[in-house]
């Protein structure tokens, strides 16, 4: 069977015959399918069982002159083990042109095609300074962070739950300095009851990925501390009287909807009072209407009452979906901020959908411990059907970003080629060399820290490390997306 190295590096051969990373990983799969699971396998196998596999002659002459000729390049004297750190500093790793099928891709292929540089020389990290802007600087430490307070997290997870504090950042720091307007009815927060974790000081959002292994996750965690392997648990969501659905928004429009639990009716008022105590952003809303149903004991008797404060219908709609519920004991308020454009029929589907996420949120009692997960973007409103209809951050768009964001110095201080490297391709793959000292540079740090700090405490303290060697821009709108230098020696005297 093929080892991780053998599959890069059957992976690397294709994609450099101008074959896409996705429809790569579907020949290597072909390949195993008939018993060609190794560089070996390939080399020895006549070339008629290769063009059947790959179903494209030339295609197939290429690569199996590849495969034959892929022993003898390695120089008299060398080991596996010094080719293959050799091969893997020299290998180009290309960004993805297209969104990755996750649904056809095997766990492995899927963290094979993400694979991130890395260069751990001191002395080559140290005189290494950067142009480069401080969102990507961001996104590398909470990747390297997640390798220690999260080992059981893939690549793949730490890309994109990095990506989510990045985005969640941004979006703050844009509201903060006036570059976007917040939403009618305020920022979109995390529904109750979401799991979410903490990075770099901010809960982000999460989705289970159900089932998901891969072959590094017993390795991953292995030789490192107590400490460091730790796996951080769900921030367990402070009980709340009430429940609140996702934001929805269309044609101007935007709903929203919130639940709660009631013992009487005589309560509903002191709630609904409440609950505008607590978010003063709904009482600037065209409309909030509300619904209240209850039980008297064991008696099959139900008491009910509406409000539509305007939005006529909307009252008995959600009477309607309680009743189909069968859900007693329980309030709704729907609110809606009117945009001006009249929604027609499709009023009433909207407004049914933030009854029922509202009602389920209710009774939702998220818990995990140690799966894979993905970050919930909830700022996407076009989720795929390979996230089960959720928005995630797609961890391939990290990894691009990362791959194209960091620059060389020049002496004057603008970002650069080396004189020798003019071509786009030589200076893309300068990007890439300065990111794998970047993530060996906080790799160093995070390492340092490990053994004496618990997951908690390493989280806090990296937001601070990030603040003390960012780049440094002007600040307000002017500054916004600004580049400036980042010098990864400071990075190196943070260390324990």
């Amino acid at each position: 069977m093929a080892d991780q190295g053998d599959l890069k590096e059957l992976l690397r051969m294709l994609t450099a015959r101008k074959v896409s990373m996705l429809a790569a990983m579907k020949h290597v799969k072909s390949l195993q399918a008939a018993s060609l699971k190794s560089i070996a396998d390939i080399a020895e196998a006549p070339l008629s069982k290769i063009e059947s596999a790959l179903g494209d002659q030339k295609l197939a002459k290429g690569f199996h002159t590849a495969c034959k000729s892929h022993g003898k390049k390695r120089p008299a004297g060398d080991d596996d083990s010094s080719n293959s750190a050799s091969s893997s500093k020299k290998q180009r790793l290309e960004p993805h042109k297209r969104d990755l099928d996750y649904a056809s891709m095997s766990s492995d292929d899927l963290e094979a095609a993400l694979e991130l540089p890395l260069v751990e020389d001191e002395a080559v990290i140290r005189a290494t300074k950067l142009i480069t802007n401080r969102a990507p600087v961001v996104l590398a430490f909470a990747v390297e962070l997640l390798r220690f307070t999260m080992p059981e997290q893939p690549l793949s997870s730490r890309l994109s739950l990095a990506q989510a504090v990045v985005s969640a950042n941004s979006r703050t720091k844009a509201l903060s300095i006036g570059i976007e307007k917040a939403p009618p009815g305020g920022e979109e927060l995390i529904p109750d009851g979401q799991p979410t974790v903490r990075v770099l000081g901010r809960e982000v959002p999460v989705l289970k990925r159900g089932g998901y292994t891969w072959s590094g996750s017993s390795s991953q965690s292995q030789g490192q501390s107590q400490a460091s392997t730790a796996t951080l648990e769900s921030t367990p969501p402070a009980k709340k009287t009430w429940s609140a659905s996702r934001r929805i928004t269309s044609r101007d429009s935007t709903f929203i909807a919130h639940a709660a639990t009631i013992t009487s009716p005589s309560a509903r008022a002191g709630l609904i009072k409440t609950l505008m105590t607590e978010k003063p952003e709904l009482e600037s809303a065209s409309h909030n209407a509300w619904a209240v149903r209850t039980s008297f004991g064991n008696s099959p008797l139900k008491q009910e009452a509406s409000f539509d404060d305007g939005e006529t219908g909307c009252g008995n709609l959600m009477l309607q979906v309680m009743r189909e519920a069968d859900i007693t004991n329980t309030v709704v308020v729907l609110t809606r901020w009117f945009g001006g454009t009249m929604l027609g029929p499709d009023r009433w589907r909207l407004m049914r959908e933030a009854v029922n996420d509202a009602l389920s949120s209710q009774r939702r009692t998220p818990t995990f411990s140690g799966e894979a997960l993905w970050g919930l973007d909830p700022q996407d409103k076009t989720p795929t059907i390979s996230t089960i209809g959720m928005a995630i951050h797609r961890p391939e768009g990290a990894r691009n970003y990362l791959l194209r964001s960091f620059a060389g110095r020049s002496d004057s201080g603008e970002a650069h080629a080396s004189p020798k490297k003019t071509t786009t391709a030589a200076l893309n793959d300068e990007k890439q060399e300065n990111l794998g000292r970047l993530l060996g540079a906080l790799r160093l740090l995070f390492a340092s820290w490990a053994e004496v700090l618990d997951k908690k405490e390493l989280d806090r303290r990296a937001w601070g490390w990030y603040v003390s060697v960012r780049p440094d821009v002007e600040g307000g709108p002017a500054g916004w997306g600004a580049k400036g230098e980042l010098d990864l020696g400071k990075i190196l005297d943070l260390r324990r």
